[in-house]
């Protein structure tokens, strides 16, 4: 089959996201925010109540602005603890996501329940145990890719899509200054295998998704009454691709302002015979800022720059969010959340 010149580039972006995610061809790295930092249940579900009220989040993303096919992703997430658990100890979250990449788009549903064990009186220390259940819709358009040969079986004539179900874990402990956690995603595909991804007969195994480890920590340090500093670090593998880590450093200034960055790099904590030697790990650097106009709503932007190859081809990622947290019952105190 001859690809005509267009359908080259297109290609190229869909490979290149799943390279630059990171991810090995046969694997697609999780979806992840650089703000993840601010509502942490799209990478644990034992997160889920970690406020105990209600707080609904919203937050979308345009990676490599001015790139063809670019990444854009957003997605809606609300959690809360379960009043009528005793002591809080129920949790429950929902997220809905959508990612679209050059001609692959998924959207995808997940519910989230959370038991929160106390380990004092207070119920500030807690640790928590989380599933999630959910499922993801993988879509492809064959019109967005222009091709010479006609009769080539291997791409749709149209839009093709299917659904496949999924499930994660997670552990979370924190305290009021405190806290680290581990997850695993895509927890099916431990029993997958390409087979599950087709279409009308075609398959597609550059999407086939792989497990996901992600293994994160933080804590608050009080330099001044009105000045804290909260240090944090997340890892992710795939156990493909690179192994990524991001260090993040945020100031919190009179309880409203949240300023600081983030660095995100690749490491190499093992050998991975299959990995390039001379693949690059360097990645982005990004701008954190999050204001609280009030005790209940948030706004919060991110700018990352990349600082690998691909930073000639882009103009940098964009990222908003919005976060609403529903007003306690009266008379019910709660501690500061800075998690």
């Amino acid at each position: 089959m001859r690809i005509s010149a267009k359908s080259k580039l297109t290609l190229l972006i869909t490979l290149s996201g799943l390279l630059v995610a990171p991810a090995a061809i046969r694997a697609q790295q999780n979806l992840q925010f650089s703000q993840y930092v601010f509502n942490m249940l799209s990478v644990n579900p034992a997160y889920a109540g970690y406020k105990e009220d209600i707080f609904a989040n919203a937050i979308y993303r345009k990676q490599w602005v001015n790139f063809p096919g670019g990444p854009q992703t957003g997605g809606v997430s609300v959690d809360g603890a379960l009043n009528a658990s005793k002591d809080n100890r129920v949790g429950l979250g929902m997220q809905v996501m959508y990612d679209k990449l050059g001609p692959q788009d998924a959207t995808s549903i997940y519910g989230m329940y959370s038991y929160r064990i106390p380990l004092n009186e207070d119920g500030d220390k807690r640790l928590c145990l989380g599933v999630g259940a959910g499922v993801t819709q993988y879509g492809i358009d064959g019109t967005a890719l222009r091709y010479n040969d006609q009769d080539d079986p291997s791409i749709p004539l149209g839009r093709a899509s299917t659904w496949v179900p999924d499930a994660r874990f997670g552990v979370y402990y924190f305290t009021p200054k405190f806290y680290v956690g581990a997850s695993v995603m895509d927890l099916f595909s431990l029993y997958t295998d390409a087979s599950r991804y087709y279409w009308k007969g075609y398959q597609y195994k550059t999407i086939r998704k792989t497990q996901h480890l992600y293994v994160n920590a933080g804590t608050v340090f009080d330099l001044s009454d009105n000045l804290k500093l909260k240090p944090s670090i997340l890892i992710k593998e795939d156990f493909k691709g690179p192994t990524n880590v991001d260090l993040t450093a945020l100031f919190f200034i009179a309880d409203r302002l949240w300023v600081g960055g983030s660095y995100r790099t690749g490491v190499k904590l093992w050998s991975k015979p299959a990995l390039d030697k001379d693949l690059e790990q360097l990645d982005a650097a990004s701008i954190l800022v999050q204001f609280n106009i009030n005790e209940q709503f948030r706004i919060g932007y991110a700018y990352d720059l990349t600082i690998n190859k691909m930073a000639s081809f882009q103009s940098g990622s964009h990222e908003v969010s919005i976060g609403f947290l529903f007003p306690a019952k009266k008379g019910r105190v709660t501690s500061p959340r800075y998690f």
